[in-house]
């Protein structure tokens, strides 16, 4: 083989690794995080209402849900009983988490809200989390106990199915630690639930020493929760996925992406701790990251798969 020959053969397999490397990157070439708002306690919970062109999410310790847009920045969206996770329900109204009122409520179009549910078999809940939307309508949501002032009435950390119309509630999942962020992939075949791992909260000590994770579930074709898939090693607080499947998820001060099977494909460094991710603006590949005191942004390759309730 001739130098000349073996020089342009080195030349072309470093661009195809340039290239291979590229292809491997979700956030979107030459952007950065960059922050919108600060100020507050610890935020939480981010949606994006595409019809309004603004994001929402919880300020927790303030009792408030904020908003933001690019043309008005940041303001007070209105007062709430200490909302965690936040979500769009199939007419594209707001679904909320509210930890101190312990109970699931949606907020209707004329401002007024809804509780649709609040306890389990005469229980109160713990102080639910995150919640997710399937696109038959049931809401599948986590109750740790991180909002509980009070003793559990409940006796574990559960993941429950809500079905609104009906307010019909029963339980999917009653062994994990601390239940936290949950989302389902794009087509609705896997369900991730996060767990935080085990804390001397739970009142069965059988769950303090268990580790933090990420639990990937199938979906069966009656919309139960099926056989689990597999586990990441590490947990998350609130997660997202974008179109193609990725998994966004918010532990150790950066948000972390894993392709749908859980092999970790790149990281995404944060000013603050981030808690919480969604996808939002008109394209729907601006990756929003509530961390701590302030709400963060960066611009992604790929669009997030969008909310069954986004197009209202």
């Amino acid at each position: 083989m001739s130098r000349i020959v073996l020089q342009f053969l080195i030349i072309l397999f470093a661009a195809s690794t340039v290239v291979a490397d590229d292809d491997r990157q979700l956030v979107a070439k030459g952007a950065k995080v960059e922050k919108l708002a600060g100020g507050m306690k610890f935020t939480e919970g981010p949606v994006w209402l595409p019809s309004e062109k603004k994001l929402v999410f919880s300020d927790i310790p303030n009792s408030k849900l904020m908003q933001w847009s690019k043309a008005d920045g940041l303001s007070v969206y209105r007062d709430s009983e200490q909302a965690n996770g936040n979500i769009l329900d199939l007419q594209g109204r707001i679904i909320s988490c509210q930890h101190k009122a312990r109970n699931i409520i949606r907020i209707e179009a004329d401002g007024s809200t809804t509780l649709l549910a609040d306890r389990f078999d005469g229980k109160r809940f713990n102080s639910p989390n995150d919640v997710a939307i399937r696109s038959d309508g049931t809401l599948w949501f986590t109750d740790p106990p991180w909002g509980l002032t009070g003793p559990h009435e409940i006796p574990g950390h559960w993941v429950y199915k809500l079905e609104p119309k009906t307010g019909k509630v029963e339980v999917v999942h009653k062994y994990l630690a601390m239940p936290n962020g949950i989302v389902f992939s794009p087509d609705e075949s896997r369900i991730y639930i996060a767990d935080t791992g085990g804390h001397k909260r739970h009142p069965d000590p059988d769950f303090h020493k268990l580790p933090a994770s990420i639990q990937c579930y199938e979906i069966d074709n009656k919309g139960n929760l099926g056989k689990k898939l597999f586990q990441i090693a590490s947990g998350s607080d609130g997660m997202a996925v974008d179109a193609q499947g990725n998994l966004y998820a918010t532990h150790g001060g950066k948000v972390h992406i894993y392709d749908a099977d859980g092999n970790e494909r790149q990281q995404i460094d944060v000013p603050e701790g981030p808690a919480n991710v969604c996808f939002g603006g008109d394209d729907h590949k601006t990756l929003f990251i509530t961390a701590r005191t302030s709400l963060y942004s960066v611009r992604m390759r790929v669009a997030g798969a969008k909310l069954k309730g986004a197009s209202k």
